[in-house]
């Protein structure tokens, strides 16, 4: 059918023609719904009106260069770290804190009464050796206070650190590897040996930002805030090992065959998946470079905020060239073709598993680069271990049973977090969203363009129901009076809603944003705005909802108000369906109410006896004093029915009242 543009009027109640305000018990307060919305977060010097980052925006930085072990008898992963921090605040720093992820496991922890079921492993945490100022060839011993997961280190006045100044510091420090779950670490048993995925396993700086100074939060099982640095990294391991890690592996020769080396450059060429170690090679002693005592893997990675590894004897490894342009590993090398790479044991294996775990992660990095921002890492690795679905920069842990769309999925949804938080760097701490639900909004996208929806729509295998239909999905989402609004802090959000709302409805969000609010070409520029003007940096909501607006050139008070900070939901109904006066030559009146306080734009239907439609949008704007409108369509054709959101597009709560019969 042809759609035709008709000339419409959109006369408010009280017009010439229109019924009376309808019954005050179910009046809609339009002034609560559009008055002007203030964001927690004022503009200023150091983010702008606009969204952007401000003439005074600054932000610390952390580096580390780190030596580890991991003792495969105990399961103990001990370290040294040096930690050289910058301040580029304007302010002096007489102390500084930092993260100790690890002592979440202590039989202590606060988390343990905050979320028990999440942390059943029980470890010593982690145990500080030593910490030492390193200052002029001379080093002064630092007695750190330690409360919880948070280490504090008070400096001497004489070392204070003042405004561009820098210092550095040598921890040392062991933790007990976590068993098969233990969250974000672990090490998980297989018929090969044992595989370790190792995360949060050094003391990681807090930061210092200008909204609240240190960013100090108990670290109870939610996500993560984080500096930006470069990470020069060492892991030893048994000489059987295989290692992957964030970043780039700077002494293969020391670590891997001339084989495995030849391999690696055969799969730089192209992106065909070349196996690096084959599953004969699990089994052979003879395809390690050495056959007794220990490796040490070197690896290193610039202008992020954090780094993981994962080792195991048990490694089958595959790779392919990434279509993106070659970065250097390190300055003054020369560059090398990027690879997307997959290590899994042989259970991995099998029909619709781990061999196709690169081709998907091949394509998740080159489509999210190509949409929205170039990837800037050497690899991206994916880990087929225990399970967790856990992400990192450059790495992301996933479950070796995962199979077909499952595996996809989770593949593709961890490695967009390389975007959401590991490029642009969020708060996850207080802001999951930003994280969880940007990232789950662009790979709903990808799971679009993956051959041609291969594996669309995608789906959140936690959250249930899962109709395939989002617009129907989310309702119960919206009036369950006990859900939490997506601005609530991470902590606050009790788990049976963590993936309903922190993924779900923050991603549907974005969805109506793009389809239905703003359109695609819009949305998209001003998305890519967001990611390309916060890339390494810290925005907070606030500067999300100036910037879309800006961009978009949308005042869109109204939608963060409801979705974001209210759960507020669209319920339209048809009131009146008639011709002006009686006569179809004369036009077609069409009465709509609000019910809900969710002004999104609808689409009104008119179903001609023809056999022919029109549509028209009603914008949010109708609704500004009034909950009652009048749509007069001037085509003179006989109308069967009309009906409202025809195609389901928004999240209406009640639809029996959607459509009408002209009589």
């Amino acid at each position: 059918m042809t759609l035709r543009k008709l000339a419409v009027i959109f006369c408010l109640a009280g017009c010439a023609g229109a019924h009376a305000a309808p019954d005050p018990a179910g009046h809609v307060d339009m002034r609560a719904v559009f008055d002007t919305l203030t964001l927690p977060d004022a503009p200023g010097a150091y983010s702008t009106g606009g969204g952007l980052p401000g003439p005074d925006y600054w932000q610390n930085r952390a580096d580390y260069t780190i030596h580890a072990r991991i003792d495969t008898a105990s399961h103990v992963l001990g370290g040294e770290e040096i930690l050289t921090y910058t301040n580029n605040s304007p302010d002096t720093l007489d102390v500084l804190w930092l993260q100790l992820d690890q002592n979440i496991y202590r039989a202590d922890a606060r988390a343990r009464m905050a979320s028990p079921a999440r942390h059943a492993d029980v470890t010593e945490g982690m145990v500080i050796d030593s910490v030492a100022l390193l200052h002029d060839g001379h080093e002064t011993t630092l007695t750190p206070r330690i409360s919880d997961t948070r280490m504090q280190l008070a400096l001497p006045r004489a070392a204070w650190l003042r405004h561009g100044r820098k210092l550095r510091l040598r921890i040392r420090w062991h933790h007990t590897i976590p068993g098969p779950w233990g969250g974000r670490t672990s090490v998980t048993p297989t018929k090969e040996g044992d595989i370790y995925e190792v995360a949060q396993w050094y003391p990681r700086m807090s930061v210092y930002d200008a909204r609240r100074g240190w960013n100090t939060l108990p670290y109870l099982g939610q996500e993560f805030y984080l500096e930006y640095g470069d990470f020069d990294y060492t892991v030893t391991v048994p000489w059987n090992f295989t290692v992957v890690g964030s970043g780039a592996l700077l002494n293969p020769a020391e670590v891997l065959t001339p084989t495995e080396r030849a391999r690696l450059a055969r799969a730089a060429r192209g992106p065909a998946t070349v196996m690096i170690r084959t599953a004969g090679d699990v089994t052979d002693p003879a395809s390690h470079l050495a056959h007794d005592g220990e490796k040490s893997w070197r690896f290193h990675m610039e202008n992020t905020r954090d780094v993981s590894f994962a080792a195991s004897p048990a490694f089958m490894w595959d790779a392919a060239r990434i279509y993106l342009p070659p970065v250097r590993p390190v300055p003054g090398m020369k560059p090398v073709a990027r690879l997307a790479m997959s290590v899994y044991p042989r259970e991995g294996c099998g029909p619709g598993g781990w061999a196709r775990s690169t081709e998907y992660t091949r394509h998740a990095i080159e489509y999210f680069s190509r949409q929205w921002f170039p990837y800037p890492w050497p690899n991206a690795i994916n880990v087929g271990g225990h399970g967790a679905g856990m992400e990192y920069p450059g790495i992301v842990f996933d479950g070796w049973q995962d199979r077909d769309a499952k595996l996809f999925w989770i593949t593709t949804h961890e490695l967009g977090h390389g975007w959401f938080p590991m490029i642009v760097g969020t708060d996850e701490r207080r802001h999951a969203f930003m994280d969880e639900g940007f990232n789950t909004f662009i790979d709903v996208l990808a799971s679009q363009h993956f051959h041609n929806g291969e594996f669309a729509p995608k789906q959140d295998p936690e959250f249930a129901p899962r109709t395939g239909r989002p617009a129907e999905d989310i309702v119960p989402v919206l009036t369950d009076p006990q859900a939490p609004p997506l601005m609530t802090p991470s902590d606050l959000v009790a788990e049976p809603y963590r993936h309903a709302v922190t993924y779900f409805k923050s991603a549907y969000g974005l969805v109506l944003l793009r389809e239905q609010i703003l359109g695609p070409e819009r949305f998209d520029a001003a998305f890519r705005r967001y990611i390309q003007a916060w890339a390494y940096r810290h925005p907070a909501p606030s500067d999300f909802f100036r910037l879309m607006e800006s961009e978009a050139g949308e005042d869109l008070g109204w939608f963060w108000r409801g979705w974001y900070f209210m759960n507020w939901w669209p319920d339209y109904a048809l009131s009146g369906l008639s011709y002006v006066n009686n006569d179809p030559r004369q036009g077609t009146r069409v009465e709509v109410r609000s019910k809900g306080r969710l002004m999104l734009p609808v689409t009104l239907r008119l179903n001609y006896t023809d056999g022919s439609h029109a549509d028209q949008i009603i914008p949010p704007e109708s609704w500004h004093l009034t909950d009652h409108i009048t749509v007069v369509f001037h085509d003179g054709r006989t109308v069967g029915t009309a009906v409202l959101d025809p195609d389901h597009a928004i999240p209406e709560t009640d639809r029996s009242d959607n459509g009408n019969t002209m009589k």
